[in-house]
């Protein structure tokens, strides 16, 4: 499903990874599709209200949890990934979203 939200179609996930030798790109392409595919969800299910984003936003984060098995996400990721959550929730109206809550069940 392509997004239709234009804000997001424009958006780089994670473009601070890309940019850092550190992280592998074939670790950050599936990252940033995680984001994508929450994204998606957000457009086909179209939460109405924070509870609903959170439950897309932690299925999301639990992908993440996955990933992260393996490799460690250090403090630079977290905090790109966390703003990520936070920039999609801002695209879909949804500015009395907890940045914290967005990924509450994250293990990194």
């Amino acid at each position: 499903m392509p997004i239709t939200n234009q804000r997001v179609a424009a958006h780089r996930f994670l473009a601070g990874m890309y940019e850092d030798d550190y992280f592998p790109d074939r670790v950050v392409d599936r990252g940033s599709d995680i984001l994508l595919r929450l994204c998606a969800r957000v457009e086909a299910d179209r939460p109405g209200d924070l509870t609903a984003l959170y439950a897309l936003t932690h299925a999301a984060t639990e992908e993440f949890n996955e990933l992260e098995a393996g490799s460690e996400i250090e403090t630079t990721a977290r905090e790109e990934i966390g703003e990520a959550f936070w920039f999609v929730a801002q695209a879909y109206g949804f500015a009395d979203a907890d940045p914290e809550e967005l990924i509450a069940p994250r293990e990194w």
